[in-house]
């Protein structure tokens, strides 16, 4: 594999993981686009990784808060601090269950590029109303048990690949009437339990596979690369959150899924 793929890899997967846009979609066009094979395992769980890293730099201040409040019963006397860690760890159960037993579908029949292509629309559109109609009027503190748990239903819907985890959970956000920047700050840390686990799972199947040392330059490249890009991602969707609405995506999510259905 040549420095230019890895970099393209890396790139890609650090500028979608975090956009509502399906990193998914994008990876499976790129290999078609250049005429590559599959990048492979190790370079997956290396720009996994790399992203995973990237959402725990961004929210270090957020989560030590939390992690604070939870063990000594602080933070800054907000409870909502509190209730954070134990929210994310119900939040995540449906993606669990659902990825356990729908792990061979979703890792087969549904990765065809038919299902990916109609998930990054029809995802897309729903992605387009929620913003358009969801009103504004809660922010990150007031997530309640019965939110966290449609806010983990709708990253369950999301294993669909081409659906995007950051969209469909965004969208989540949006009808339940959080604003868009609450709703992207819960999606991300969402991503934070799962990903340790898959990350954690990726690595041990890596290492049973007698991974040689002369890829690691590589991989720790790609995890690197992928890392900083991410990070700049999740700042910047933020940023472009608290003045503007989500429908730009929603245009390009179409576009994309339409170049995905001509291409394959």
């Amino acid at each position: 594999m040549g420095p230019l793929q890895l970099i393209l890899v890396a790139l890609v997967q650090g500028l979608t993981e975090y956009l509502p846009i399906s990193s998914t979609a994008h990876l499976i066009l790129l290999p078609r686009l250049f005429g590559w094979s599959d990048q492979g395992l190790a370079v997956d769980v290396a720009a996994n990784t790399g992203t995973l890293l990237a959402v725990i730099a961004y929210f270090r201040k957020d989560l030590a808060v939390y992690v604070r409040a939870l063990f000594r019963g602080d933070g800054d006397g907000d409870q909502s601090a509190r209730r954070m860690i134990p929210l994310l760890a119900l939040a995540s159960l449906p993606v669990l269950v659902v990825g356990i037993a729908a792990g061979d579908w979703i890792a087969g029949d549904a990765r065809r590029p038919g299902v990916i292509a109609w998930a990054t629309i029809g995802f897309g559109l729903v992605l387009g109303a929620a913003d358009r109609w969801g009103p504004q009027e809660r922010r990150l503190g007031q997530v309640n048990w019965r939110n966290a748990l449609v806010f983990g239903l709708a990253q369950a819907v999301a294993l669909i690949p081409g659906a995007s985890r950051a969209g469909v959970v965004i969208s989540a956000g949006r009808l339940l009437g959080f604003d868009r920047e609450s709703s992207a700050r819960f999606a991300f840390l969402l991503a934070l339990p799962v990903g340790v686990f898959v990350a954690g799972k990726d690595s041990l199947d890596l290492v049973s596979g007698a991974l040689p040392l002369s890829q690691l330059p590589s991989l720790l490249l790609v995890a690197a690369l992928s890392a900083v890009v991410g990070y700049l991602v999740i700042g910047g969707l933020l940023g472009w959150l608290r003045r503007r609405s989500l429908q730009v995506f929603v245009g390009y999510r179409l576009a994309l899924g339409a170049v995905l259905l001509f291409v394959f």
